[in-house]
């Protein structure tokens, strides 16, 4: 038997959940997960740091107006703050200045940037080798983000307000007849007026399932190690450390070890992503010729996809192609910290059309969203 809903979600990772969690307010919803648990993929294996200064000029829009959400969330959403201040140092090497100069001009209000000096650098971060740094700089407003919190004050406010979660159901059948959106996923079939395709690095294939054009989403790997720190470090006040001429980065994980990344982003199929040897292989030289650290071991690796469009913003909105159908979709590395506005930003456009108030005012557009815009995939 078919069962109707307002809205079906395809893909329980945070922006799926978000976004469940904001249109089930008022509409009976059902999200749909293809694994054994939310959150598997992506949202499972992020870097978690808040960092208002990353991604092109419509995500740092967005991460902004999404601040307030992670300062003050709803009554009940979390049981602990969902952020904590962390703060940055970016280390630049003789020939690094320009990349240097573009980093320092990033300050403004919400996120402020000062120079300092190697010495400072290596005092807060005592592991660094002075050699190589020509010049470094302090992000103030760089946060460590509680992931799992955040996506679970999700899910479970989407339980609270009726709605229904399935997982292990794939989703294998779409088609749109008498204005609702038929959807067979294993043994759950539904039917809703509105789809909302928040597949992360599936999106496509899922746009595919309902007879509509990809808008080109790459997913793309990303690699991080988890090392431990010699006997009687202390990294608790550390702030992260990155590299401004190529994104390699660390902060510090779980007492006495350093999660490090190369903020790599190497284009893979829709999978679930296994770190390269290659790639860790680098990312432990890098770390070595960056600090004092001797890596014997490693405690843990693993790897994650960011997916991402031509132009590097998120695919957000009604697709023009198909009534109903709506794109959540292309948050690259930035999804954690977009969700919410871009959950809000959803449901403002699926009740009027328009994005709400405060994102407008941050700079948040529509049309820089929208599906079929300009430069994406076209629309054969």
């Amino acid at each position: 038997m078919t069962r109707p809903f307002d809205a079906i979600v395809t893909g329980a990772g945070i922006s799926g959940a978000a976004a469940a969690y904001e249109l089930a307010s008022g509409r009976r919803v059902l999200m749909l997960e293809a694994e054994s648990r939310p959150g598997y993929h992506s949202t499972g294996r992020s870097a978690a740091l808040y960092t208002p200064n990353y991604g092109n000029d419509v995500v740092r829009a967005l991460i902004l107006a999404g601040r307030p959400f992670l300062d003050r969330p709803p009554a009940g959403f979390a049981e602990h703050p969902m952020v904590k201040p962390r703060g940055a140092i970016a280390i630049a090497g003789p020939s690094e200045s320009e990349t240097f100069e573009e980093r320092l001009a990033l300050s403004g209000p919400g996120h402020e940037i000062h120079e300092i000096t190697p010495e400072e650098a290596i005092r807060q971060v005592p592991i660094l080798r002075r050699e190589g740094i020509a010049r470094a700089l302090f992000e103030i407003d760089i946060e460590d983000m509680d992931v799992a919190a955040i996506h679970q004050g999700f899910l479970t406010g989407f339980r609270r307000r009726g709605g229904e979660l399935v997982c292990d159901a794939r989703v294998d059948r779409i088609e749109r007849r008498q204005g609702r959106w038929q959807i067979r996923a294993g043994e759950v079939a539904a039917a809703a007026p509105i789809l909302i395709n928040a597949a992360g690095a599936w999106a496509d294939e899922i746009a595919a399932l309902a007879g509509l054009p990809p808008v080109g989403l790459v997913p793309k790997r990303r690699t991080a190690i988890l090392v431990d720190l010699p006997p009687g470090s202390d990294p608790a006040r550390w702030p992260a450390l990155d590299d401004c001429s190529n994104e390699h980065y660390f902060r510090p994980d779980s007492g006495t070890r350093l999660m490090v990344s190369p903020g790599d982003e190497t284009p893979s199929p829709p999978c679930d992503a296994q770190p390269d040897e290659m790639d860790v292989a680098h990312l432990v030289d890098w770390l070595e010729r960056t600090t004092t650290l001797q890596v014997r071991r490693l405690a843990h690796q693993w790897a994650g996809l960011r997916s991402f469009v031509a132009d590097y913003s998120p695919v957000v909105g009604a697709d023009p192609l198909a009534e109903g159908f709506y794109w959540l979709a292309g948050q690259g590395g930035y999804g954690i910290m977009l969700a919410e506005p871009l959950a809000r930003g959803l449901k403002g456009l699926i009740e009027s059309g328009e994005l709400p108030a405060d994102l407008l005012r941050h700079g948040a557009t529509a049309a820089a969203l929208a599906p079929r815009r300009a430069g994406l995939a076209p629309a054969t």
